[in-house]
């Protein structure tokens, strides 16, 4: 269930969310299968910024992940660090820019006098 519009989040609806920071640096280093210090090396790189506890740990989302995910796969393939995260940020954008335009062409054009 969803949460409503200004109410708090419960502990489960949280989990559903991929934007929530719900993973500690060693658990997601573990779940992506790498290190670390990639994670802290796309950090750096600014492909993804983790939130920080209060005690200034960092703590890193799904979608996040996700992204990180991306970026080792590259390399692994033998893709430099700071290349790879150029890529995923590009594939990011372009993929963006793909759902806007497929929104676009989707929306009914109108005239600016109301008419179609």
């Amino acid at each position: 269930m969803a949460p409503t519009p200004g109410s708090t989040p419960t502990g489960a609806d949280r989990l559903d969310d991929d934007d929530y920071p719900a993973y500690t640096m060693g658990r997601a280093a573990e779940l992506i299968g790498a290190s670390q210090g990639f994670l802290r090396a796309i950090g750096e790189a600014r492909l993804i910024t983790p939130l920080r506890s209060e005690g200034g740990h960092r703590r890193y989302s799904r979608y996040q992940l996700r992204i990180a995910q991306r970026a080792r796969e590259l390399v692994d393939q033998g893709t430099a660090v700071d290349a790879a995260c150029r890529i995923v940020i590009l594939e990011d954008q372009l993929e963006e820019a793909l759902r806007l335009n497929a929104e676009l062409r989707d929306t009914p054009k109108t005239r600016p006098d109301g008419s179609r």
